[in-house]
């Protein structure tokens, strides 16, 4: 049987020209945040879907910041389009829910794997007996970064479901037991989907709640967590520079 999709991401006239470097972004917030500092160059802005790509020549490379987005269907559509119009290295910025002791509100964490319990990567050869992996020159760029920093940061499994009101006590401990350290709604799927068009996705989240508990504490308006989401958007233009090797401090 052809396995070939009848309908394909593709560039048009319309689409902007991307550079290699892309950094897609959950929420409208830290979407905002990160291209408000980019003064006079939202005038390089492209709708996509529900969201908005700008282009910034600021961070070293040329490089798309896409954003807002939820959920893994919705994500890969923007995923499979950045790839079509030239993006190459890709980092996710979003939040994530603690599951696991000794992770808390504000936390950054670096992904080293996601498992599966989303729908999109089974159409890419996604097996949710194995986490998707992010690709190792993301993920060393983030850490490097990090670490040169002084940024504290947590790094191990995530859990990437598509029901965030379906996160059961069974699954927060049985998610746990196999390591994850937080759950999320995107990784997972564009990790596969990294892996699968041959390009390089890497994450990095910030601790917005917790269910360590199995009790629902939210973060969203404590001052760690809003210092948390700073210290991530002062990073990526750095972890750019390094994808790109435009790094003049390495």
């Amino acid at each position: 049987m052809n396995q070939d999709a009848i309908v394909n991401p593709s560039r048009s006239r319309q689409s902007p020209k991307l550079g290699e470097a892309a950094v897609m972004i959950a929420t409208e917030k830290d979407y905002r945040s990160l291209v408000a500092g980019m003064e006079g160059e939202t005038r390089n802005a492209y709708p996509l879907m529900m969201s908005r790509v700008c282009l910034t020549d600021r961070f070293g490379m040329k490089t798309a910041l896409v954003g807002p987005m939820v959920g893994a269907p919705y994500a890969v559509i923007l995923l499979e389009n950045l790839i079509a119009w030239g993006a190459r290295k890709i980092l996710f910025f979003g939040w994530c829910g603690a599951i696991a002791p000794g992770v808390g509100i504000g936390d950054i964490l670096l992904p080293t794997g996601a498992f599966i319990d989303e729908g999109a990567s089974l159409h890419y050869d996604g097996n949710p007996s194995t986490p998707a992996l992010p690709a190792s020159s993301v993920f060393l760029a983030t850490r490097e970064i990090l670490t040169e920093e002084g940024i504290p940061f947590q790094e191990g499994l995530v859990w990437t479901t598509d029901a965030v009101f379906r996160e059961t006590p069974e699954k927060v401990v049985g998610f746990r037991d196999r390591g994850a350290l937080a759950v999320e709604m995107e990784s997972s799927a564009l990790f596969t989907v990294g892996g699968f068009r041959k390009v390089d996705v890497g994450a990095i989240l910030v601790v917005s709640d917790e269910l360590s508990s199995l009790k629902w504490r939210p973060g969203f308006r404590e001052e760690r967590f809003q210092a948390g989401c700073r210290r991530v958007r002062e990073m990526i233009p750095k972890i750019c520079r390094r994808l790109g090797g435009t790094d003049d401090t390495r």
